[in-house]
């Protein structure tokens, strides 16, 4: 029998009731257009609370009431993922969520009890679904108004230890609101493992480091069946020991250097967010995200990634050398005595806010037109492809280059502030989700042609759609 997300009252006159969510999002609230309707008796806001899905992931928000939403006892600013067991309170009335394995009671089929119930509107849409345009633009807006300073105030934070190197910052951030991976590639101590680190602790999230080495195993990933034998009973039973994998930030340093087999323990995690071992599945908690290092020097006895794993990664971003300044600080702030104190910027909760904001971000149709041109134009067999392409690309981005695109054009646009994406941020996002996904052939690897400047060729020379390609489309 499949299960389904529910909540239980514990307390009231529905106390054990069960209240069966689907169809998300799901309003709370004394209001007759809410998907759970309270009692005007216990002191709930009109729209109190909201609980939305994601992935399979269920997260609860207040939606500005005089009472306030707790979770756990503790009362929610921001929306808060919600695990088995964890305790709502709203105005008075308590509930627990949690699965059922059966079809729920609703509580609104019981004669007389009308202090809990489930609304089915003449529409029978989630209330959202229902908001104009306008209203959704707004509460996005007014979210984007907390969130971005604090965006700021993460970059300025990190850049108390690392010194330049803004660009990488940024294009780390975008990857990280963009639920997508980085892969680095840069010269050792060029501050790229203290990058990924501080970046953890500012945004208050788990960390984990793995040294990639010909001998690591996938099980040193992803973990492993341990025996286990009760001294008492003798019994014997396996349990799974989990591995540095189940994180929020996951550096897999110099990740060419191990065997495709156990680069390849990365594939499901970083596309399913999950890992499997023995026959289960485990899921990782959210925000996950994967920055690989890879050194361009020493390539004696590595592996390099497959295309298919290539292809994994949002971005990859080159971290170059610091400018003559940059170096001169580094020099004389890392020879000293001073301790750096960090400061926690962002949390959890409010990265996972931003995914969602950022999904939601609508987009215009020539913007969409102008990255799928792009992506297309990297390909040499096709008509738009500039004649550098043709002449040095043996392969070209696939569709998930477009897909990448739009989602770094919408992060970008979120970093702005903005609720408008244009073309320019696409123009922008270019380099990196493209540099991976260009393979280039014999000819260009003996004139010495590199991919960021045949990139740039295909920036200058496709254009964004004109009046002209409107009037083909009708």
């Amino acid at each position: 029998m499949t299960t389904q997300k529910c909540l239980r009252i514990i307390s009231g006159s529905e106390k054990g009731s069960l209240i069966p969510l689907s169809s998300p999002p799901v309003t709370i609230g004394r209001s007759d257009d809410n998907r759970i309707m309270l009692s005007p008796e216990i002191g709930a806001s009109r729209h109190h609370a909201e609980l939305t899905e994601d992935d399979g992931l269920w997260s609860i928000r207040d939606l500005g009431s005089m009472n306030g939403t707790y979770v756990n006892g503790e009362r929610i600013e921001w929306p808060r993922v919600l695990h088995a067991g964890d305790k709502l309170k709203i105005a008075a009335d308590v509930m627990i969520f949690e699965e059922a394995t059966a079809a729920p009671e609703s509580p609104a089929t019981k004669a007389g009890t009308p202090t809990v119930s489930l609304t089915t509107t003449k529409t029978d849409k989630p209330l959202n679904h229902s908001q104009p345009d306008m209203e959704i633009a707004e509460e996005t807006a007014a979210q984007l108004r907390v969130l971005v300073p604090k965006l700021e105030s993460v970059v300025t934070e990190i850049g108390k230890c690392i010194v330049g190197q803004h660009e990488i910052l940024h294009s780390l951030m975008l990857a990280l609101m963009s639920r997508g991976h980085v892969l680095m590639i840069g010269l050792p101590g060029l501050a790229k493992t203290l990058m990924i680190r501080t970046l953890a602790e500012v945004l208050d999230l788990r960390y984990r480091r793995i040294q990639f080495t010909p001998d690591l195993m996938p099980t040193d990933i992803t973990g492993t069946d341990v025996l286990e034998v009760d001294e008492v009973t003798g019994r014997k039973s396996y349990r799974f020991i989990r591995g540095p994998v189940f994180t929020n930030i996951l550096l897999a340093d110099e990740i060419n250097r191990t065997p495709p087999k156990t680069q390849a323990a990365l594939l499901e995690a970083m596309q399913e967010s999950h890992v499997t071992a023995a026959g289960e599945t485990y899921a990782l908690a959210p925000p996950f995200f994967v920055l690989a290092t890879q050194n361009p020097l020493e390539q004696e006895g590595t592996y390099p990634l497959p295309e298919a794993q290539l292809d994994r990664f949002m971005f990859s971003l080159r971290v170059d050398y610091p400018s003559e300044a940059e170096e001169e600080e580094i020099a004389e702030s890392t020879t000293s005595d001073r301790s750096v104190e960090l400061s926690k910027r962002m949390s959890g909760e409010e990265i996972l806010l931003l995914q969602k904001l950022v999904r939601r971000l609508p987009v215009s149709k020539h913007v969409v037109k102008y990255a799928t041109r792009l992506a297309r134009a990297t390909r040499p067999a096709d008509p738009r492809a500039p004649e550098a392409v043709k002449k040095w690309i043996h392969c070209g981005a696939g569709p998930r280059a477009t897909q990448y695109l739009l989602l770094a054009a919408k992060a970008g646009a979120v970093m702005r502030g903005s609720l408008v994406v244009n073309c320019s941020d696409i123009r922008l996002a270019a380099p990196p989700v493209l540099r991976h996904r260009m393979f280039t052939n014999f000819a260009a690897d003996s004139e010495g042609v590199d991919v960021d400047a045949i990139i740039a060729t295909v920036l200058k020379e496709v254009q964004e759609p004109g009046e002209k390609d409107y009037q083909d489309a009708k």
